[in-house]
């Protein structure tokens, strides 16, 4: 049903120049319903035709007659400041590093009713759901898998004391001296499963053997020279570790010492890799880290880049095929093959 609305010829071009040149999308939108409805189309029709809700070409419609151009005006710039100010988001991401637990909530996890809650009660601001929803988009709030840690049993002093030596070891070293990142990574025959791109509607399916092999990495990292050497195994015994030690000292044979940082697992420290150090390893220091803090372990990185370009989402039918992957991709990165390969 049309509303007996109509323009004259001045005014329909007023408000064509006003629609190009405007920047405002709240302006556009009204001025293109007006046009709409004075051409024959009902107010219902012309709001739904431009995304807006039936009601609000009644209003516009209504305010313009009242009005006149000024009604094009986007009223809500007379409320005053922002709601939710810089100060404002500042105190949302402080209540963020916290959990909801820590607010006196039986809940571990957030959720936008008990944040807005939260944000009502300590920074007396009220806000929807759906507004708390925008604000977060805004400030680039993301909903992620938190990371589980064991934290290290260390004194903080102690242990900040203890990367700074490793630290200092590993950017200034000895003429004569290599200093390399070492640890071991597990491979299974089983696929991890992680994200990746898929069609609307549809979920990729990963085929897995069912019954998981495992093999074994042992590498030795420098990321300033680029060196890296690897050595394969069926078990994570000490035996492998020692594996690497004999390949480490083939590789920098010419080098006066070699110094290892590494973590605390026990193949690194077992009397069997003790008494061969005295004996064979003279030119091998170890440096052990803190407990628990494998994000300064360098080498970390090469294992995560490994799962992300090989063992992810892997369809390798055994574990033959897919140690034979990751050696071509150490390969291509680094260009060095294994130096002990298990062929089995």
């Amino acid at each position: 049903m049309s509303c007996d609305f109509s323009l004259s010829r001045p005014r329909r071009r007023r408000l064509v120049r006003i629609m190009k040149a405007t920047r405002e999308t709240g302006v556009l939108v009204r001025c293109q319903i007006l046009l709409r409805v004075a051409e024959g189309a009902s107010a219902r029709a012309a709001a739904l035709q431009v995304g807006c809700v039936p009601s609000t070409g009644w209003t516009i419609v209504t305010r313009f007659r009242r009005e006149g151009e000024s009604s094009l005006i986007d009223r809500r710039v007379e409320n005053g400041s922002r709601k939710v100010d810089p100060d404002i988001e500042e105190g949302i991401r402080q209540i963020l590093r916290y959990t909801a637990a820590h607010f006196g909530h039986r809940r571990p996890t957030w959720t936008l009713e008990i944040l807005a809650a939260v944000i009502a009660s300590n920074l007396r601001v009220v806000l929807s759901v759906g507004h708390l929803w925008k604000v977060l988009r805004r400030m680039r709030v993301r909903w992620g898998r938190p990371r589980p840690v064991v934290f290290c049993p260390w004194k903080t002093r102690a242990r900040r004391r203890r990367l700074a030596e490793l630290k200092s070891l590993f950017q200034n070293p000895r003429p004569g001296e290599v200093v390399l990142f070492e640890d071991e990574v597990d491979l299974h025959l089983n696929p991890r499963i992680g994200p990746d791109w898929m069609l609307p509607g549809t979920q990729r399916l990963v085929i897995t053997p069912g019954r998981n092999q495992k093999r074994y990495l042992a590498g030795a990292f420098d990321p300033r020279g680029g060196h890296f050497v690897y050595v394969e195994g069926e078990r994570k015994v000490s035996g492998l570790f020692l594996r690497l030690l004999a390949a480490l000292l083939d590789r920098f044979r010419t080098l006066g010492r070699i110094h290892l940082i590494l973590d605390n697992y026990i193949i690194h420290k077992s009397r069997i890799v003790q008494r061969w150090l005295e004996v064979h390893g003279r030119r091998i220091r170890l440096h052990f880290l803190p407990p628990y803090t494998p994000e300064a372990n360098l080498i970390e990185r090469v294992w995560k880049d490994l799962h992300d370009n090989v063992t992810r989402n892997h369809r390798c039918p055994t574990i033959r095929v897919l140690m034979q992957e990751v050696r071509l991709w150490l390969h291509d990165r680094f260009g060095i093959w294994s130096a002990h390969p298990v062929t089995s």
